[in-house]
Formats: C-alpha cells, structure tokens, sequence
C-alpha cells in the first residue's frame, strides 16, 4: 500500500477486502459494506487482482458445479432450454411469431373506437345534448336533429378507422404468409413465417429475411461463418460476421442434428441487440459444450448475406429483439384538432354563459333549471356537430389528393386522421441507412499526391498497370535509398496494396453446384460471378475497383491470397498476420509475403488523423483529404512497410510475447511508413437528399439525424448530403461516463454558436440523466444534431424528448425494422419502402418511395391540408354562431321565451343540403401554387406559427358572426310584416344567400366544383322554398316586397366585411400576397 493513502482511504480498502475474502456471504450484503463516496482529499489504491465489481458468470475455482448453480438458481431460472434433435420440447408457451401493427382487435374495436371519440369534448357534449332529448320536459325538436349527425359523425369514423385497420392487416398478414424452409424428421418442408415456433430448424437463404431470432448451427460457407446485414434492425451499414456452432457445424450433414441429444440454453429475452448469452450442450458420451454469444445468433429482420444458414430459434414474435425494440401502435391525434377541442370548450362556455343571461333576464320564476337546459340546448348550434364531419371528410379528401399526386408516386396514405400535421413539423428526425443513403459504396477517387484517378479516367490506370506487369517490367523491391519513381510504378503499388490490405473474400456462384465441383478452378472463376464478402462496404468497394482496373482478388482463405495480372498471370501471397480495423485504432494492417519474389510488405490503411503521424513527412496529405472530405468522401490513407526477413522476425517474436499491449508492439511497425496513395469513397446518397435537405432547412424545420452507424460514418454522411452546411463547424461531443465530464462537455457546447452537435448514444444517456433540461436547450439551438450508435428505443426516446421539452410537432422518417418505434412515436410518422422490407413503411402514417418526396409532402400537401382544414373549421363554426346569434335575439325580443326560430327541419337543412358542400368546397381551396411553395419554402414557417386557426383568428369570426347575425334579425324586424312567417322567410333566405357569399369571399383560388357547388346549393334552396309550403308563404316568395328586403339586409351584412377585407389585402398583404 501506497504511504501516501489516508487513515480514511486504508479503512475503505479494508471494507473492499472484507467483502470479497468472505465467500460465503452474498453479493449484495459485501455491496452494502462498501462506502459510496470519499472525501476528495482521500485516495484510494487497490492492488492488481482487486475489482469493484464481483464477476457474475464464473464459477469460482474449487466450487463445486451444483453449489454454483444453486447460488445462481434466481439467474439460472430466467433462461429456458430449447432441445435439438431427440430431446423432446417442454410444454412452456411462447409467443406466436407474428408481425401485428393493427390497433384494434374484433372485440376491441367497437369500445375503443368509441372512447377515442368521445374523449373529445365536442363528441361528448353532443352525446349529452342528444340523450337529453329523451326528456319529454326538456325536448325542444325532433330526435333525429340530434342524434342523426352524432350517428353519422361516429359512422364515418368508423368506416374510416376500419379501413386503415384493414389496411394494416392485410399488410401484415402478407408479412406473416412469407414462405420458409423448416427441417423436420419428414424432410423440409415450407412454412409461413407466422407458422414458425421456437426450437423449429429453419433455413434462410441469402438475401432472405431472418423470421425469427435464431441460434447459427449450420451454413453452407466452409468456414462455418456467415455473413449478415443489419441496417434493419441497428442501421449500421457494416456486414456481420456470424459463425455456427462449432460441434453442429462439423457434423456430417444436416440430418445428423435430427438424431442427437443436445440443448441450448438462451437466456430471458431483453432488448439488448448487440448481447447475447447462451450455452449449447450436446447430451451424448463424448457430448460437447460451448459457450454462446451475440456472433452464433441471427436476430429477426437481418438478411443474410451469404451462403444458406440452418438455425434453431430461441425467440419468437413479441420476445424478438426487434419486436421488443418497438413501441406499440398509438392512435394519433393531429394539433388542429387539439386546437378545435380548446375551441369548443371556449364556445360551450359562451353557450353557458348567454344561457345563465337569458335566465337572469327572464327572471328566477317558475322551473328555471329546466329554462336554463332548454337554452344550452337552443344555443348548442354555437358548437356545431357538423364540425367533426366536415373535417373528418377534409381529411380523407386530403389523403386521396397525396395519393393521387403524379409527382410522388406511390405514395401511400396509412393514417387518414393527421394530414394537416405535415404542415406543423418544426423538427424532422431521419434515419441514415437507407433513408439518406442507399447503402451503396463506389469509388470516387485515387490520389497519388501529384496526380489523381477518378473513374472517369480508369483506362489510364489500366493501360500503367499493363505496362507494370507485362513481362520482364515487373517492379524491382528498393532496398536502400529510395529513388524517383515514374507514375507506373506509384499506380502498380497503389493498386496492388489495395487489393492486398482488406478482409474480403471472394465467392464464387454458380446455378449448378454438382457440375461446378467437377470444373477445375480456373474454369470455375471464369464462368461464375464473384460476389465479395466483407464487414465494410468500403473495402468491397476497393476491391471492386481493383478488379475493375485489371487486377482482381481471385482467391483467398485465412493464410493466403491470389490476385491476377493484367497479364493473366496469378499472383500468389501468404497472409502472415492481420490487424483489424477497431474503433479506438481507427486502421487496418495486414503483413503479406510475396510467394515468388519472398518480398514481406506491412500494408496499413486508415483515417487521415491517424496516418499522419505514421506516414513520411509530405505536403499534400492534409490539403488533400479536406479537399475530398469537402467533396462528401469517406477518405483512407494508404501506406506501406517493406520487412526485411530478421525485422519481421523480431517483430513476430516480440508480438506472440505481448500478451496484453499488443498494439504496443503494431505500433513499432507503424514508423516511418511509406504513403503509397489516398482514396475516395462515396456512400451514394439517396436521388435529391441535398436539395430536399435545402428546402426543408430554409423552411425552419430542424433535422436530427439518428443512426446506429459508427460516428465517423455519420459525421460523413453529414457533410455529403449538406445536412450540415459549408459555413458551418462540427462539434463533437467527447464520450462522457459521469456527470462531471457531462457537465464540462455541455459547458464546451454552450461556447460553440451555431456550430452542428455530433454526440454518440452513450453520452446522450449520461447526459439526458443528469442534465435532461440543459442538454435538450442546448441541442435545439443547434442548426442541426447527429446522433450515432443509436438503439430503435433511444430513437423513439429522443422524439418524445423534443416533444415533450419544445412543444413542438416531430416527424420522424426511416427504412427500416429500428425505425418503426421512432416513427410511431412521432406525431407524424413517414416509412420509405426500403430495399430490405417494408416494416417501416408499413407502421408509419405516411409511406413514400424515397426522401425527396417528403419536401412535396410538407411544402404543398402539409401547407394546404393545414390552412384548408383551419378554414374549413372555422367557416363551420361561423355557421353556428350566426344562427345561435340570431336566436338570442329572436328570444330576447319575444321575452326570453325558449322556442325555436326555424323549425327542426331548416335547422337540419341549414347545415345539410343548404352550405354543405359551398361550406366542404373549402378543401379544394389554395393561397399559392405548389410551384410557388416549393420555391419559397420561407413560406412554411409560418404555419408552425398556428396563426391560420389561433384565438386571434377565433374570435375575428365570433365578431363577425355577432355582426351579421344580429344585422339579419335586427333588419327583418325593422322591416316586419304581419306575418311572423314572413319574417322566417326574410331572415332564412338572407342567412343562406349571406352563407354563399362569405364562402366565395373566403375562396382564394377557384375551382370549377366550388362554383358548382355554390350554384347547385343555391337552386336547391330555390327549389325547397316552392315544396316546403308549411315553411314558407309562396304567395310572398314572389312579391318584389320580399325580393328588395332580402336583397338589403344581406348587401348590409356582407358588403361592409368585403370592404375590411380589401382594405386589410391592400395595406396589410400576407407573406405569399407579395410572392405572387
């Protein structure tokens, strides 16, 4: 022990060693010795074999195995067993495996349907006001006035949710039907997806998505390996590389799993994606056992990318890593119809307080509570049942009009409920893989220092390397003082180390196998396809290039290589040690020996930050890489060592004797290294990503990118795709575990103006739990986030974070199984139909075929659904106050008697036949082009403002409808005639003619169907007032008497507003006014 420890610091050592000499006790009585915090003058030292934490999972040396699985009985019970071959399946339940995005069952949905309605206030007060008609006492017209538009609201609704439920079930029930081959004892046999149990032995060919989560026991590669996609589930870019169990993948053949004796034990299922722990036994005499990890598993909705695995599955349906990584459909409820609830709680209000007026004004006598019913009731056209309909229609026009769009074909509309959201998005949360890229790597550029290569210009590599390798020209080894080397040489080494530094196979495919097996090798590469299998696209997209340039990888296995010249002829390497890419050393290297020249180079490529240090001194590397960084590039530096034999010898000696800094000794090769050339690659980005990204930034919306790719890949795919701008810094948040570097990291963020956030997933969790507050503030000032390593929960986590902190609408967009919690829980949720599936696309609320077509949809159909379906409401209230105006007057002329003006019957046709459609012709309404949309996406801006359906808005029209309402009734009782009949007819036909008019006000653009409309209501109205004889007197309907007073009182209640208006256009023009 160090002398320097306190007194403090030896008594907290003594409590560390106290709980671990004393094997008996448990872990969680030594935990609560140990003290949670020292002084900060206190230090503490532990000695080499000391740790914090006690080791869980293995068993101590001398214990006896039952004493270690009952001390871990509570831990052992939580796995369960799946038998193979001969061993019988316990009789333990699991989920079925079955895709279900539906969010009502036959059972459910009539009393969720229902609750989904009247938790809005609007349908629940119309639900009152019909019931109460059933008292005779209170009942002031017919009961269809009542109930027949809540029934026909909620009849709507239905059809409307029963067919987007219906949509969901077909999509999934085509999900579930997906055919695989399942091995029995009766041979294989095809079964659907949803047919798959646990323990079932399950083939999945390449390009085939995995059903389920599996145990890798066999595949067809000879190594026993194979490899996976996953952007689906993780969207990491990056093939896996999955290896079979060892015992099962030696045996035979395949029947031979059928006759064994063997388990697999997998632990309970969690979330986790990237762990796994399990055990394989085989119950025979000479039984094998193998420990299980998270590379013998194939996690459902992975693609296999090579060969043909035989798995057992463990996890089914719901228990699936990717089923658990997803949150459960929610009904969505758009903010305009928040904003109609708020509204129609304000309008209740009213109708309560003109109530209790009319009460205090008619004065306490008689049954008053029954007066005061009565009133609310002939007031309730204040809030208008027609409402719901009316914009519960908009809303399926505006779907239809999204699908019917030429300009985003394929468009699918999933979520009928919340168009208009698409035009409130304040921020916009993408996915990476697939959504922004196509996952597709291709050669750019190959920079030699002096000269570089695009492919363009590849016959000129081609005609240097013929040149390279024609016979007698092959390049000498330069021992000794290096020498000016001609641009022949530069390539032919250039090429050759990139076709050499990698770790991808070659595969060959052929349609027969058995005829292939008999061909010699050289006829078998010349007549098959070679398909190249590697972890990272990119290096697939060097070796590519070298093939394409005349010198292709032809073969390869764990200790050699071949490549063919130019020539033909085949050049032959023993691969002596490799050195993966990591994470931390940012570079792969690899030592090759030349098999006819004996030559033993050091190959190493990497990131340009950490080949600078390791390469000669030169001029061009960091001028270079910036210029291909700037250009969207995923750029490696690419250098070389030559080995003498006894420097490689010493180097092999002192490696194997370096047991635990192994990058110690790698790094002594990695001096002074020879740079040989510098290389581009591009991830190509989705068709239009960069002005899609354009508009949506100068429209205001803020974009979050969120990915499980590596953070150099992200920051990458940032800068490509201009998602963070030329002008504009990166700042990358350091990896944080603790709340003090939290808080130093977030204050470094503070001093960073307008500069773009790039944080890994682990440091946003340590941040969220320490300064949820301060790190959400900050992010959203920030011109644009990326977060990488991002878990499917994390993602959806984020989106309710922002929801939940700025209040604003989220819409999140992906192409994958990892995206559908993000997408469900945004408030609009858009799914690319991607290459690998349609999950996404099939939970989301809005399906495109690809990125740039959501610019489209939030420009033009977000903009119009919005300011149509504000208008819309409003008109719809405007309807409601202008009569309920005119009963109050009606009442507080005639003594505050709580009769009906209009008979029962106008009331219905009032808001029916008579402005229904004039009224729902509203939708077809536009204040720009589309053309003028897209161009100025300024525009947009304002709609995430809420003006176009706010309480200033709200109460402008209350004031109008006082206005005219009152100017109607006040108007025909200054020009009354004997009959009150009369006066019915003056002030009815005026309220529908001054209907007609406001509606052709409003209009801002014209359509032939609202002039349709207009003209059509106003002849049946026309028509009504010949065949309604008890309404209306036909012998006054035809005196000039009737014609002129009409004629006055609705110029006087419709002129002065056209006026306001025109003064308001002319003075105070809108934004888009002066666009067009």
């Amino acid at each position: 022990m160090n002398g320097t420890a306190s007194p403090l610091s030896g008594k907290a050592l003594v409590y560390f060693r106290a709980a671990y000499s004393n094997e008996t006790s448990s872990e969680d009585e030594s935990l609560d010795e140990i003290p949670l915090m020292l002084n900060s003058d206190e230090v503490y030292i532990m000695d080499e074999n000391e740790s914090l934490v006690q080791a869980r999972r293995q068993r101590p040396y001398g214990q006896s195995r039952l004493s270690y699985w009952c001390n871990n009985f509570l831990d052992t019970c939580c796995k369960w067993t799946i038998p193979l071959g001969l061993e019988r399946m316990s009789e333990e339940k699991y989920p079925k495996n079955v895709v279900r995005n539906q969010k009502y069952s036959i059972i459910t949905f009539l009393p969720k349907v229902l609750f989904e309605q009247f938790k809005f206030f609007l349908n629940l007060y119309f639900l009152i006001m019909a019931s109460s008609q059933f008292i005779p006492e209170i009942r002031i017209g017919y009961l269809y006035t009542y109930w027949g538009p809540l029934c026909f609201v909620l009849f709507v609704t239905m059809c409307r949710e029963a067919v987007d439920d219906i949509r969901r079930y077909r999509r999934d029930k085509e999900a579930n039907s997906q055919k695989f081959k399942m091995f029995t004892s009766s041979g294989i046999q095809h079964a659907p997806s949803s047919g798959i149990k646990v323990g079932d032995l399950v083939f999945v060919e390449k390009d085939q998505r995995v059903p389920a989560d599996m145990v890798l026991l066999r595949t067809t590669e000879k190594s026993g390996a194979c490899f996976i996609r996953t952007d689906q589930l993780d969207g990491e870019t990056d093939w896996k590389l999955r290896l079979a169990v060892q015992d099962t993948q030696r045996l035979p053949s395949n029947a031979d799993l059928l006759d064994m004796h063997g388990q697999v034990y997998a632990e309970a299922p969690q979330k986790a994606i990237h762990s796994f722990v399990g055990t394989y036994r085989r119950m025979e005499v000479n039984g094998a056992e193998e420990p299980l990890n998270i590379e013998n598993t194939l996690w459902a909705n992975t693609v296999v990318a090579s060969g043909t695995a035989l798995g057992v599955v463990v996890y089914t349906g719901g228990e699936s890593r990717s089923v658990m990584n997803t949150s459960q459909p929610k009904s969505k409820v758009g903010l305009l119809d928040l904003e109609i609830n708020t509204l129609t709680k304000v309008l209740f209000s009213a109708v309560v307080a003109l109530s209790i007026v009319m009460i205090l004004l008619k004065g306490w006598g008689g049954p008053w509570y029954r007066y005061l019913f009565r009133f609310i009731l002939l007031f309730s056209y204040i809030i208008p049942i027609s409402l719901r309909v009316n914009l519960d229609m908009g809303k399926a026009v505006y779907s239809w009009l999204i699908t019917r769009d030429k300009h985003i074909p394929g468009t699918v509309v999933r979520s009928t409920t919340i168009p208009e959201e698409l035009g409130r998005i304040s921020y916009l949360l993408t996915d990476k893989t697939g959504t922004l890229t196509q996952n597709e790597m291709v050669f750019k550029k190959l920079h030699l220092g002096t000269v570089a290569f695009t492919p363009e210009t590849n016959d000129e590599v081609i005609a240097h390397l013929k040149t390279a390798y024609s016979s007698g020209t092959q390049t000498v080894t330069r021992q000794g003082t290096p020498v000016r080397r001609t641009v022949v040489t530069r390539i032919q080494e250039a090429v050759t180390a990139l076709a050499l530094c990698h770790n991808v196979t070659p595969v060959y495919e052929d349609k027969n196998e058995e005829t292939a097996a008999l061909q010699t090798e050289a006829d078998m590469q010349s007549q098959q396809t070679v398909v190249y299998q590697a972890s990272s696209p990119d290096e697939v997209a060097l070796v590519k290039w070298t093939e394409s340039v005349g010198l292709p990888l032809v073969q390869r296995d764990l200790n050699s290589m071949q490549l063919r010249a130019p020539s033909g002829a085949l050049l032959s390497y023993q691969i002596l040690d490799i050195f993966p890419f990591t994470s931390e050393s940012k570079r792969m290297g690899i030592i090759v020996k030349d098999e006819d020249s004996g030559e033993i180079v050091f190959y190493l490529k990497g990131a340009d930050m950490v080949m600078q240090s390791i390469v000669q001194y030169n001029d061009w590397l960091e001028e270079e890489c910036g210029n291909l960084a700037r250009e969207g590039l995923r750029t490696l530096v690419v250098a070389r060592r030559i080995l003498t034999a006894d420097q490689y010898q010493d180097f092999q000696s002192r490696y194997h004797q370096a047991k635990m800094s192994v990058q110690g000794v790698v790094e002594s090769l990695e001096r002074d290294m020879e740079l040989l050339c510098m290389t581009g690659v591009e991830d190509r980005l989705q068709d239009n990503v960069r002005p899609t990204l354009e508009m949506l930034r100068n429209a205001g919306i803020k974009i979050w990118m969120l990915t499980g790719d590596k953070l150099e890949t992200a920051t990458c795919i940032a800068k490509s795709s201009k998602l963070v701008s030329r002008n504009q810094d990166i700042y990358t948040f350091k990896k944080v575990t603790g709340r003090t570097e939290a808080h130093l990291e977030l204050n470094n963020l503070r001093r960073k103006q307008d500069n773009a956030l790039v944080i890994t997933g682990d440091s946003l969790q340590v941040c969220l739990e320490y300064y949820e507050h301060e790190f959400v503030e900050l992010a959203c000032q920030c011109p644009c986030v990326v977060v990488c390593r991002c878990s499917p929960t994390q993602k959806a986590d984020i989106v309710k974070l922002l929801q939940v902190h700025s209040g604003r609408r989220t819409c999140a967009i992906g192409d994958g199984g990892n995206d559908v919690s993000m997408i469900q829980a945004a408030n609009a949720g858009i799914g690319i139909v991607g290459k690998e599936g349609k999950q996404a696309s099939m939970a989301a609320d809005f399906s495109v075929n690809q990125f740039s077509y959501i610019g489209r949809l939030l420009m033009v159909h977000g903009r119009d659904s919005y300011k149509r379906s504000a208008s819309l409401g409003q008109f719809v209230i405007h309807r409601g106050l202008i009569i309920s105006t005119m009963q109050a007057v009606f009442c507080s002329v005639f003594y505050f008697a709580s009769i009906a003006l209009f008979p029962g019957f106008l009331m219905v046709g009032y808001s029916t036949i008579y402005t229904t459609w004039p009224v729902f012709s509203l939708v077809l309404d536009k204040d720009v082009t589309p053309e003028t949309a897209l161009m100025y996406p300024e525009l947009y801006k304002d709609l995430t403002k809420g003006r176009s359906l706010s309480f200033k808005s709200f109460f402008l029209w209350v004031l109008i409808s006082l206005y005219q309402g009152g100017i109607i009734m006040y108007g025909a009782f200054l020009l009354f005639e004997d009959e009150f009949i009369h006066v019915v007819a003056i002030t009815f036909t005026s309220l529908i003619l001054t209907e007609l008019i406001m509606v052709a006000m409003t209009i801002r653009t014209w359509h032939y169907l609202m002039v349709v409309a207009e003209l059509g209501s106003l002849a049946v109205y026309i028509a009504s007032l010949v065949v309604l004889r008890n309404y209306f007197d036909p012998i006054f309907l035809g005196t000039w008497g009737f014609i002129w007073k009409v004629v006055v009182i609705t110029c006087v209640s419709c002129i002065p507003l056209y006026i306001a208006k025109f003064l308001r256009k002319k003075f105070n023009p809108p934004v888009y006014a002066k666009l067009t």
